[in-house]
């Protein structure tokens, strides 16, 4: 539906009739807070939407779910709004906002955390580390939890503490019929499988239980930055110590061009670089042994690695991911061979702008230990996640930077089974959700959705098809 459409299909009095049963509010066009409200993280994505609900509570986004379906309308769900393929918003729809919604309950006795679905890492965060307590979150602070969580969630507790998912120990969920369901261990056990890995498929997730875990608040973390002509032997020295390394330390190599940024010799400024970063869960003066090696591997330009607040770490990326910039992220798991490294460096050295990007995550440990049955996330035995990202600050040659991140991904991507991380998927295309998922997986997913959204109310997601949708 479009939104000329849509305006003649809502009129005033069926808006009121919404606005009626709601705690939130209803932003609408023409009104002065609709362009503030239909922005999204990713500017890539412009879209209009007739109608955004800022929900206050469940009982708002029950309320949401009934209007839209009784109205046909397409659905958008809104967390953080950091979907890269621009699923938190829609054209002519309804945008079902939840980031007013940011309680949390910590029980640090129990060591859990209730926490509502519009909360962002950065606000979690802050509400566990009170109590030295933290669970796997993005490496930007502003990402949403619930989303991040829904895809699988790499961050850097993953080889201490698992996936975000993993740590999921229950949800509420409004389903595409109103009605309000908890997922867990014993209660609608299948959803609560499907809701690790398998993200939005299946309703609104109001809110998340995570299990969580003494972090901090003091943590040996950072970067570490080795010039470009030193990316190979750092990657494969790398790729030799990460066999050996605790589960503790969770690293991350960034093969990008250098910022102009204080910390970095003016004559590197401009230049393509890889920083490898990490950060080790446990005491610092425990950590110094582990990340020793890593200052190693060539000559640094810099290196930042030391003690610094887990909160810190966990905010230490986000001036360089603000919102309004137009990006692409595309993924593979893969096994890193020479072919591979070779493959990543050709691509890095014809990367269009400073602001392309090619990430190699370090996975295994906790991660690795999880069964592949157990939960929808099910690519446990990759050694690392791949993740391409194309970038441009205010749009210009953005196309041109898609196409180069589809094509570097096209050849990595060859050197590991072909599946993806749906997290970072920019593509909604079908053949990319059924490359993010095996067989059985994908065909167990479908099962969870014909139980619980059978018409596709929730198609804005990387979209699990139930089987009776054209």
């Amino acid at each position: 539906m479009s939104i000329d459409t849509a305006k003649g299909v809502l009129g005033d009095a069926t808006i009121a009739e919404l606005e009626t049963g709601l705690r939130g509010t209803v932003v609408r066009p023409g009104d002065p807070a609709y362009d503030q409200a239909r922005a999204v993280w990713n500017a890539a994505h412009d879209k209009h939407p007739a109608l955004v609900v800022r929900c206050a509570g469940t009982a708002d986004v029950i309320r949401a779910v009934e209007f839209a379906r009784s109205q046909d309308l397409l659905v958008a769900v809104r967390g953080g709004a950091h979907s890269i393929a621009g699923f938190s918003t829609c054209e002519g729809g309804i945008v079902i906002d939840l980031s007013a919604m940011k309680g949390a309950v910590v029980d640090p006795v129990r060591r859990r955390v209730v926490a509502q679905a519009g909360m962002t890492w950065g606000d979690l965060d802050h509400e566990t580390q009170a109590f030295g307590l933290a669970v796997t979150g993005g490496l930007v602070s502003s990402t949403g939890v619930s989303g991040f969580t829904l895809g699988g969630g790499v961050g850097w507790l993953l080889r201490r503490h698992g996936l975000a998912s993993d740590n999921l120990t229950a949800a509420e969920v409004v389903t595409a019929d109103g009605r309000v369901v908890r997922a867990d261990a014993r209660e609608n056990p299948e959803l609560y499988w499907a809701l690790r890995g398998g993200g939005g498929n299946f309703g609104v997730v109001t809110s998340l239980e995570f299990q969580l875990h003494p972090v901090g608040p003091q943590v040996l973390a950072g970067l570490i930055f080795y010039p470009a002509d030193q990316a190979r032997q750092v990657i494969t020295g790398w790729r030799e110590l990460t066999g050996a390394m605790p589960d503790e330390l969770t690293t991350l190599i960034n093969l990008t061009t250098a910022p102009p940024l204080p910390f970095l010799p003016e004559e590197v400024h401009g230049t393509r670089i890889l920083a490898l970063a990490g950060m080790y869960a446990g005491a610092p003066e425990d950590g110094e042994a582990a990340v020793a090696p890593l200052r190693t591997l060539g000559t640094p330009v810099a290196d930042l690695m030391g003690p610094m607040p887990y909160l810190g770490m966990q905010s230490l990326l986000d001036p360089l991911w603000t919102a309004g910039a137009h990006n692409y992220f595309t993924s593979a798991f893969i096994e890193p061979s020479d072919d591979a490294v070779d493959a990543v460096l050709r691509h890095h050295a014809m990367s269009p702008t400073p602001f392309s990007e090619l990430h190699l995550h370090q996975l295994g440990g906790a991660f690795a230990r999880v069964p592949a049955d157990a939960t929808a996330f099910s690519q446990r035995d990759a050694g690392v996640l791949c993740n391409v990202i194309a970038r441009s600050a205010d749009g210009t040659g953005f196309d041109e930077h898609v196409a180069w991140a589809r094509a570097a991904r096209q050849e990595i991507a060859g050197h590991g089974r072909g599946t993806m991380y749906v997290n970072f998927t920019g593509d909604a295309a079908e053949d990319r959700v059924r490359a993010s998922y095996p067989d059985a997986v994908h065909e167990r997913l479908v099962r969870v959705k014909d139980a619980y959204d059978p018409t596709n109310m929730f198609r804005l997601n990387q979209n699990i098809r139930p089987s009776g949708a054209s």
